[in-house]
């Protein structure tokens, strides 16, 4: 469980400029790349991250300790608790103090990065190597670190997206088993849900947008979106998918006591990462979450027993049950790196070598970011656990794509979400067309 709170790193803005110059590609030991300095020398490059946690940070010296041991004449030094601005200011710059390899918890950004040049296109190493992403990362991360052709990223662990449930608050209701679909999630969330005043002693689910985790991409995952076409453009207004799952939510919202009426109920319970989150407090009976959230609420010693499943799917989509929401985090060579080849070593041995990946997320208790790793027998963790390995690995599993100005698409489609629960926005399908058109001119004008 991650002592550092990754959504909330994953949330935050990442201001590339669009004055970074577009770089050459870089292919490993190409003249001018960058990439021509020869790794099998004594060297020393720069390694900044973004956790922070003691257990974390060194986790990160382990994993890097391995790295220096299979590579004794490579040395690294390692620059924790680096914000993105921080990271980003960096990329421009430059000089020898800058990071040669980066690590971002911030996976919408990956359209920025690799469109404006900031980080190396990896696709060239990776064939050097002879290592087949398509075969080595799971589908969703495979994604999710790319953009345009651009192989800018690479996956380092991953988060995956589940639904939490209070087993005794299930038996008390007799129900027998978590919900597979969302019409048994919605019947089951009406179940859960014990009103008292004006409030609630016991709430199935807290449907809203302002909820944690409950964002709209979170959602949406589960109805296998496509974001944008062929052309580029927004499908919000065209995709069957997006209709679906607001109206989902939505329903959820009126059927559960009305958007006015859960936020006065949610604005008196415990924040997303303290011990009083309403999931460990009893308060809410079912919760969508990520991986980390296990260790958290056990640690909080609830007073129920903890389930753990794949969310619900769409009742048309039953085949697909156990996909999810998949995200994670993010590392790359930058384009200003004058040590290119070694720093592709350090990525190749975090990212690909099989028992760095286990042992890290051993260490950080995150999802491993390679199939092989998903299935490696040194994997520690709770047998709960094993249902996001099954989700991250699954064909079905889904993330958001990248684009051209980050994770600006995904803020306009939550503000819709807002707006269409609150009741601001009352004809779906109007404000899908005006949302899919805010998306495509804020594209445009980002290119």
């Amino acid at each position: 469980m991650p002592e550092v709170i990754p959504s909330v790193a994953r949330k935050t803005a990442f201001a590339l400029t669009a004055s970074l110059a577009l770089l050459t590609t870089a292919c490993t030991g190409q003249s001018g790349s960058g990439a021509s300095d020869d790794a099998s020398k004594d060297t020393t490059i720069n390694f900044w991250h973004a956790w922070s946690a003691p257990n974390e940070v060194k986790a990160v010296k382990s994993l890097v300790a391995g790295f220096e041991k299979a590579h004794p004449n490579i040395h690294v030094n390692i620059v924790g608790n680096m914000t993105d601005d921080k990271i980003n200011q960096a990329l421009r710059s430059g000089g020898g103090s800058a990071p040669d390899v980066i690590s971002s918890f911030t996976t919408n950004n990956v359209g920025k990065f690799c469109s404006s040049g900031a980080l190396v296109d990896l696709n060239p190493f990776f064939e050097k190597s002879g290592i087949d992403p398509r075969t080595t990362f799971p589908k969703p991360m495979n994604e999710y670190t790319q953009f345009d052709g651009n192989r800018c990223t690479v996956p380092l662990l991953g988060d995956a997206y589940g639904l939490y449930y209070n087993k005794t608050a299930f038996e008390k209701a007799g129900i027998a088993a978590p919900p597979k679909t969302w019409s048994e999630f919605e019947a089951d969330a009406r179940k859960l849900t014990i009103p008292q005043g004006d409030g609630y002693r016991q709430l199935g689910f807290m449907p809203d947008y302002h909820g944690w985790e409950s964002t709209t991409e979170h959602y949406l995952g589960q109805f296998s979106p496509t974001y944008f076409g062929k052309d580029g453009k927004s499908a919000v207004a065209t995709d069957p998918a997006f209709e679906k799952g607001f109206t989902l939510q939505k329903r959820l919202v009126d059927e559960l006591g009305g958007f006015q009426k859960l936020e006065r109920f949610r604005a008196t319970l415990g924040d997303e990462w303290g011990p009083k989150h309403p999931f460990h407090t009893g308060q809410v009976a079912m919760q969508l979450d990520g991986e980390w959230r296990l260790g958290m609420a056990e640690q909080a010693k609830p007073d129920f027993r903890i389930g753990v499943a794949p969310l619900p799917v769409p009742d048309d989509q039953t085949a697909q049950y156990g996909k999810g929401y998949i995200t994670g985090t993010i590392t790359g060579i930058a384009a200003t790196s004058h040590k290119q080849n070694a720093a592709w070593e350090l990525v190749k041995y975090m990212t690909t070598d099989t028992d760095a990946v286990v042992g890290f997320a051993n260490a950080i208790h995150n999802v491993p970011s390679t199939l092989a790793a998903l299935k490696s027998p040194k994997l520690k963790y709770d047998p709960r656990f094993k249902t996001f390995l099954d989700i991250a690995g699954n064909p079905n599993s889904t993330t958001s794509p990248a684009s051209v100005n980050g994770g600006v698409y995904l803020v306009t489609i939550q503000q819709f979400g807002y707006d269409y629960e609150s009741g601001k926005v009352t004809d779906l399908k109007a404000g899908l067309r005006k949302t899919a058109a805010q998306i495509d001119t804020d594209i445009a004008q980002a290119k």
